[in-house]
């Protein structure tokens, strides 16, 4: 899939779009992205100046974004919004710097009802650079109670 067919399927859009193109997909089990890092992405004016590395709460949100683009691309899925719910047995094993391509392998463990998980694994030069099992909730959008969570007003 090129950056037209993600975007029909993914709401994210720059600066937080973090995947540039699917190398493989298996709609609803499983598939390859990849995001290309440059020296361009906004994150590195401040993560960090003197030597710039990827923060890892978005190398998961990349790894994210290719599991739900898997997750859209399944029949009866693409009314779905999909939301992280929770992240086990992460490692990161080196830091993901200007010119490294991360390609994320991602395969789905289980799916019940609205909730799943997937099995996420992220590699530079064919070198595992970090793993993750990446937990979901997906919730059909236009159904009543359905929306952005916190959108309540703070206090």
């Amino acid at each position: 899939m090129d950056i037209n067919e993600i975007q029909a399927l993914l709401p994210h859009r720059y600066p937080f779009l973090l995947v540039d193109r699917i190398l493989e997909v298996d709609p609803g089990r499983g598939g390859r992205g990849l995001k290309n890092i440059t020296i361009n992405e906004p994150f590195f004016t401040g993560h960090f100046p003197s030597m710039p590395v990827m923060p890892g709460v978005l190398i998961i949100e990349a790894m994210a974004q290719v599991g739900v683009v898997i997750m859209k691309a399944a029949d009866g899925n693409a009314n779905k919004m999909y939301y992280l719910a929770g992240l086990d047995k992460v490692r990161f094993r080196r830091p993901i710097v200007p010119g490294d391509c991360l390609v994320t392998q991602v395969d789905l463990i289980w799916e019940r009802g609205n909730f799943g998980r997937f099995k996420a694994v992220g590699m530079v030069n064919e070198t595992v650079v970090v793993e993750a099992e990446i937990s979901f909730h997906a919730e059909v959008t236009g159904q009543a109670g359905a929306g952005a969570p916190g959108s309540q007003e703070c206090r």
